[in-house]
């Protein structure tokens, strides 16, 4: 990508939720800046610092700015990252992650940003704006789940009950209910530090920031921009889903040799991401809806809680009975490589954001299976809003229950190239790819981005950088 010669170059601030996950968007963003000649500070703790150092790709002009993370009741020496401390002390990184405001306004007034880019910190605005510095809150996920689930007119103390809220509010397909497990995590949850719950401490940095960036394209989520751009009077900034390139460019031969063992589009993959880590039990009933689904097998799911490896957590004859079709990793794989694998014809996804992506620029079908929080809506997009994918039925009394019975029919359901469910969903994909990884795409994305990022930061300032 070329860089604006004659526009003035930014300088600007990373602040992100210390979730290794959120930080690593941030990133990708940095990266695509300061490709542009843009310099970045990333403000980060050091153990997520040395995490996410190797995905820098512009040493020169990105640079970390350590933060230390206080010492709070009920949280361990140590903890830095949510990947540190059980979810049940989640609120007490929150505490503490909002005790580093004291850390940052010194930052800042060394480092003399134009724009500050954040997230979960709601008091970033108030620090940024007597310093005539732009604070933009970053949508590190959908927008279309953002702005379903957190519009500030349907707030339960305005007289908005919680089954209403449940329920999408105008402009959004009907069949976008909120998953009640989905829905008490949300807006229900217990106070995430400063006495403010997660819902008001989103709706407040979407409220006092000077714009929303977000990472998606218009022609996949335009309609849920502009919705969420009018409920907060922001101006909404795309900036194109901004894929890093993969970590390495070939896939090892381990995976290579085992793939080209099928056919072309008959192997199942299944990912997670590195954050979800399920159950035993869950990924016992997970695996054995892999075995009854019949076809070949790609698993790579965290090795569970409570075990050393995943081979620990496999039911009773389990691999022998599957050694000829399938494959079970619990460490990090080359996901994007593998999907683009011929042999491959089928993703498993929990709908994280990026995995959404992924999957939308490969030829797989796409079969959904959201575990947290905004990852309901992203499969409810793909699903009921795009057509291309099924999300796999849950049952019992929790929502993200899944029996081997119903993983297995679904697998059946979309790998059956003469069914008209499989064939609807190859259609329908197609010609979403053919817009979405259209040539220069991204690279039109990001130019607006900048110019936007220029008019918003104004010709007020010196143009010295």
């Amino acid at each position: 990508m070329e860089s604006h010669k004659n526009s003035r170059k930014l300088r600007v601030v990373m602040f992100p939720w210390l979730g290794i996950s959120h930080a690593t968007q941030f990133l990708h963003l940095s990266n695509k800046l300061a490709q542009n000649g843009h310099q970045v500070t990333v403000l980060l703790p050091r153990k997520a610092q040395l995490k996410l150092e190797s995905l820098n790709q512009h040493q020169n002009l990105i640079h970390f700015s350590s933060i230390t993370i206080p010492q709070v009741d009920g949280l361990p020496s140590g903890a830095e990252t949510p990947s540190d401390v059980p979810v049940q002390l989640h609120r007490s990184l929150y505490t503490a992650f909002d005790q580093t405001r004291d850390q940052i306004l010194p930052l800042l007034i060394d480092l003399k940003p134009d724009i500050v880019f954040y997230d979960f910190a709601p008091w970033i605005p108030a620090i940024t704006r007597p310093m005539n510095v732009k604070a933009i809150y970053y949508v590190a996920t959908g927008v279309a789940g953002l702005g379903l689930r957190l519009t500030p007119a349907r707030k339960i103390s305005k007289g908005v009950t919680v089954e209403e809220l449940m329920h999408p509010p105008p402009g959004y397909p009907s069949s976008w209910v909120v998953p009640e497990e989905a829905f008490q995590a949300l807006f229900l949850a217990e106070e995430l530090g400063s006495r403010m719950s997660f819902y008001d401490r989103i709706t407040t940095s979407l409220r006092e920031c000077d714009a929303i960036a977000t990472r998606t394209y218009l022609e996949l989520e335009g309609k849920y921009c502009n919705y969420l751009g009018e409920q907060y009077g922001k101006r909404v900034l795309c900036s194109g889903p901004v894929m890093p390139q993969a970590h390495v460019e070939h896939l090892e031969e381990r995976w290579v040799s085992w793939l080209n063992m099928f056919g072309p589009s008959s192997v199942v993959f299944c990912a997670f991401g590195s954050e979800i880590k399920l159950t035993k039990e869950k990924l016992q009933e997970i695996l054995l809806g892999f075995e009854l689904g019949g076809h070949p097998f790609l698993v790579a799911l965290a090795t569970p809680r409570g075990c050393d490896r995943i081979e620990e957590a496999f039911p009773d004859g389990f691999g022998e009975r599957t050694r000829e079709r399938g494959l079970v990793s619990g460490d990090w794989v080359p996901q994007s490589l593998i999907l683009k694998h011929p042999s491959v014809g089928c993703f498993v996804t929990h709908c994280g954001y990026a995995s959404m992506w992924e999957s939308l620029l490969s030829d797989c079908k796409i079969l959904t299976f959201p575990q947290i929080a905004d990852q309901f809506m992203t499969s409810r997009l793909l699903v009921d809003e795009l057509g291309v994918a099924v999300e796999v039925k849950k049952e019992g009394e929790r929502e993200s229950f899944l029996s081997k019975e119903s993983l297995s029919e679904a697998i059946k359901l979309v790998m059956d190239k003469d069914g008209e469910v499989a064939s609807r969903l190859k259609t329908n994909h197609a010609k979403l790819k053919d817009v979405i990884a259209g040539e220069g795409l991204q690279e039109k994305y990001m130019r607006t981005f900048l110019q936007n990022l220029q008019s918003l930061v104004g010709s007020s300032k010196s143009s010295d950088a």
